[in-house]
């Protein structure tokens, strides 16, 4: 069974996303605020947490910053009612793996849980592809850390090195949003805005030399991304 942490400060909301998700066989920790939330964290395994950003206290951004510095691989998933395209970015770059505004379809949550379980893999699956290395630039695929074009280490979330992974097995071939969606995030039929585009960012601002004439990471206009050497 899967366990879920939940932290949402509207007690109806909370009820009924607890329900639901315990409906769909999940076990489910919730609390109405970070602080408590985050003692539970640290002391019991969870295979997704879902939070809300505006909560009492410690807001979800803090949570969620505070859990990637000791966890780099938990899915974690903002749903909330900010959803300025600042917000979905300050959610990313702490290390959230997808971001859902309110109000919401049920169904569509319970889909992006499904997916990000799906993609979550047990301590030590690492799909194959460990390491990779290419110019001063090198990715561990299995501790998540990767050395920049400067030799500066950095640590990844899962979805970003997932992400490296599928650009790197699919080197030289332009990979359509579509099937980076399905393969990634587990899912499709639903729009990407610029969640792709936003970790694409990020990789040319790490691994290339000027990241506004990018070398390695390319944008295909209208149809995706590639990866070359």
């Amino acid at each position: 069974m899967h366990t879920i942490l939940l932290v949402e400060d509207e007690k109806n909301l909370l009820s009924a996303i607890k329900l639901n998700l315990e409906l769909e066989g999940y076990e489910v920790i919730a609390f109405m605020t970070a602080e408590e939330a985050w003692h539970k964290f640290k002391g019991m395994h969870f295979n997704l947490i879902i939070l809300d950003v505006t909560l009492p206290g410690m807001n979800g951004y803090e949570l969620c910053e505070n859990i990637r510095r000791t966890d780099k691989k938990t899915p974690i998933l903002f749903l909330t009612s900010r959803s300025s395209p600042e917000d979905r970015i300050s959610g990313l770059k702490l290390g959230a793996d997808d971001y859902l505004s309110k109000p919401f379809h049920l169904e569509e949550l319970l889909l992006r849980v499904k997916a990000l379980l799906k993609r979550s893999q047990p301590e030590g699956e690492t799909n194959g592809l460990e390491e990779y290395q290419f110019g001063k630039c090198k990715i561990n695929f299995k501790t998540f850390e990767v050395f920049t074009k400067d030799s500066e280490r950095k640590e990844l979330s899962k979805r970003e090195i997932d992400l490296l992974r599928l650009l790197i097995e699919k080197k030289n071939e332009v990979i359509p949003r579509e099937l980076i969606l399905k393969e990634v995030w587990g899912y499709d039929g639903i729009p990407s805005t610029r969640t792709i585009d936003n970790h694409i960012v990020t990789f040319r601002k790490y691994f290339e030399n000027d990241p506004k004439a990018p070398l390695h990471f390319h944008s295909i206009r209208g149809v995706g991304y590639k990866f070359t050497e």
